[in-house]
């Protein structure tokens, strides 16, 4: 029998369900939703979760399509799905909860007598990280812009957390995240391996949601929960990332894409104002990779506009 939060399931079955957070000012129970697949073999406890971000839709549609191609008879170990955390950002089609306009990706381990948002962190982390062996948290760039398919493997967890970065299949590695507060800080610092993967954004695609199908299915394999032989990359590129802010406010209009190669004085945007008048352009800092890059034209002074990824090395597995 497997149990998290209010589910206990057989082995051979799967469930869903709710981890109550709170009620709404409407009276709905609020709360962390549930998929749960449970194996009638033993093995590890993977989950994946989504919608951290309510305007990040690709990662919860390859959520559910996944475990709902699992058979759980074939099954070794437990597979968690969590195809949205933050139910109100999603409510809202927002960035931040609608509830108390938080970003719940700054805000782990959270507070358990704290707003709706601190509350869900300090429950993800009671409830979630004790019953889980690993933690992958499914991204995109969001409402605003769009980034370039990358893993980010947090910096001083290398040892932890390297194989299953490599097992998400794409080229560039980001090393380092140097906010603090994500969904796998409170994994890594609980001794368990953790990574974000990030892939598209500024609307739906398809091919996106193929593309976090495939990471998923191919971590799976890579801890023996299916049947298969993980498929590695002979060299991944490991980056960091400089975030660009503006100086002027206007319309935003990109001249590279997520995951171009730039050298350093290259034009990567443009900021003019209404009347066509360049106020601003935004330039390269360094040699390097563009890792995201903004979609919403709109732009005030101090917004981000770009990524930049300088090129640290490679990793060979």
């Amino acid at each position: 029998m497997y149990s998290i939060g209010p589910l206990t399931v057989a082995p051979g079955e799967r469930a869903h369900g709710l981890i109550p957070v709170g009620t709404s000012s409407y009276g709905v129970e609020l709360g962390i939703p549930l998929i749960v697949v449970n194996g009638v073999q033993d093995g590890p406890v993977l989950c994946v979760d989504a919608g951290v971000h309510g305007d990040e839709y690709d990662g919860q549609e390859a959520i559910r399509r996944v475990l709902a191609e699992i058979d759980p008879a074939t099954l070794r170990g437990t597979v968690v799905g969590i195809p949205c955390l933050n139910t109100p950002a999603f409510e809202a089609a927002a960035r931040a909860s609608g509830i108390d306009h938080l970003n719940l990706n700054r805000i782990f381990p959270g507070d358990a007598e704290g707003s709706y948002s601190q509350r869900l962190a300090a429950t993800f982390v009671e409830q979630v990280v004790p019953a889980v062996d690993a933690v992958v948290d499914l991204h995109t760039g969001g409402a605003y812009g769009e980034i370039a398919p990358l893993v980010i493997l947090q910096g001083g967890y290398e040892d932890l957390a390297t194989d299953l970065a490599l097992a998400a299949g794409h080229e560039l590695v980001w090393k380092g995240g140097k906010w603090g507060g994500t969904v796998r800080h409170p994994v890594l610092e609980a001794g368990k391996p953790a990574i974000t993967i990030e892939c598209g954004g500024a609307t739906y695609r398809e091919t996106n949601v193929e593309h976090h199908m495939n990471s998923i299915r191919n971590i799976l394999r890579s801890l023996g929960l299916i049947d298969g032989a993980a498929q590695l990359r002979d060299t991944y590129t490991t980056v960091s990332g400089t975030f660009a802010r503006s100086a002027s406010g206007g319309f935003f209009v990109a001249c590279a894409e997520p995951g171009e190669t730039c050298k350093e004085g290259d034009l990567i945007a443009t900021i003019t104002d209404h009347y066509g008048t360049t106020l601003e352009e935004v330039t390269a800092p360094q040699d390097g990779i563009v890792l995201w890059v903004r979609r919403i034209r709109t732009v005030r002074p101090g917004d981000e506009v770009v990524i930049f990824g300088e090129v640290l090395g490679e990793i060979q597995p």
